[in-house]
């Protein structure tokens, strides 16, 4: 087994060995291209990304800078939306469903690394994936650890750290993040706290 099989079978391997640092650099050389790409070269934008990523929905559209380690670990649904500065370190499989939004500085870390500073010392790291369901709003500064699996529509609150598995249909804040309550159908009258709804299209 090589060091890439080893790590995205979440075995602990070693980073510049065989082709990895190669496969590190062909990404960051397409990233170093995505993050300069004129704003209105839409088509080269979207272009770029889908090269990027291993997999990728309908309607994508990640807002520069982005940062990832490979690009082709991360796998992406319909309608995706990642706002400024998002980092996600694919070490590990990252997969995303559909209708997911990313506020500004949203970072997914697969990666780790031993605890005993002598292991760590041994150059040996790893990666857990993380798995994000469908219809989830991470807001600003959200941190998502190493094998972590959020659920389906989910909002987690600013400033987050999530450590462990969110499940469906909840708001989850905090460090450590944990749920303080599920979302309802009383929800779907409001936009933000009390404000309600005042126009003719929505379909709430």
């Amino acid at each position: 087994m090589n060091q890439k099989d080893r790590m995205l079978a979440g075995l602990p391997y070693k980073a510049w060995l065989d082709t990895l640092p190669e496969e590190r650099m062909e990404n960051q050389k397409k990233i170093y291209e995505y993050n300069h790409c004129h704003p209105e070269k839409k088509e080269k934008i979207d272009k770029l990304i889908r090269e990027i990523l291993g997999k990728t929905g309908v309607g994508i559209n990640i807002e520069a800078p982005f940062h990832c380690d490979y690009g082709k670990n991360i796998e992406v649904g319909d309608n995706f939306f990642a706002n400024y500065n998002c980092t996600i370190l694919d070490v590990g499989k990252v997969i995303i469903g559909d209708n997911v939004q990313f506020a500004p500085n949203v970072s997914l870390y697969t990666a780790g690394h031993p605890i005993h500073p002598d292991s760590r010392n041994s150059g040996y790291e790893y990666g857990i994936g993380i798995t994000i369901g469908n219809n989830v709003w991470l807001g600003g500064n959200v941190v998502v650890n190493p094998g972590v699996n959020i659920g389906n529509n989910v909002v987690i609150g600013s400033g987050s750290v999530v450590t462990k598995d969110i499940p469906d249909n909840v708001i989850a804040v905090g460090n450590p993040c944990k749920v303080i309550r599920e979302i309802t159908e009383d929800d779907r009258k409001y936009y933000y706290k009390q404000k309600e709804f005042d126009v003719d299209d929505y379909n709430g």
